[in-house]
């Protein structure tokens, strides 16, 4: 893989991660626009490095470093979890953060439109999510 490629997938990154932050800044969550670029960004670069470890040396199989990247996020996640008297708070926050990293993984590995897509259902659970929670099931929050 160029450089090029390797650097357009980031920015890809960046900008898909950096919209689902933006949301979750204005929502006021506890995980925002820094966070979620991290994630995502650092997640395409694993899986970025695994792939260009790979093809120097041909003997290091590139689910490995994403597998540990799952497993390093879902404890970012369990950060972002916790109880408000008789209230779980957090847990969409987590969520959202886990398949961050999937979507990140996802341009890492060249599944650009899979990465889009999925960004584009997160917004749609996210937004329409609270939308429904609030007005449809009226639900207090």
């Amino acid at each position: 893989m160029n450089e090029i490629a390797f650097l357009s997938r980031l920015f890809i990154s960046f900008i898909l991660s950096g919209v689902i932050g933006i949301e979750r800044e204005i929502s006021g969550k506890t995980a925002g626009l820094r966070t979620h670029m991290l994630v995502g960004m650092g997640s395409t670069l694993y899986a970025l490095l695994s792939i260009l470890v790979k093809s120097e040396t041909g003997t290091i199989d590139p689910s490995r470093i994403a597998a540990q990247v799952v497993t390093g996020i879902g404890f970012i996640g369990a950060g972002a979890i916790f109880r408000d008297e008789d209230k779980i708070r957090g847990l969409t926050t987590a969520s959202d953060i886990w398949v961050m990293g999937a979507i990140g993984l996802a341009v890492g590995l060249g599944y650009i439109l899979v990465a889009c897509f999925t960004t584009f259902l997160v917004l749609l659970v996210l937004i329409g999510g609270a939308w429904l929670e609030k007005r449809a099931l009226k639900t207090k929050k």
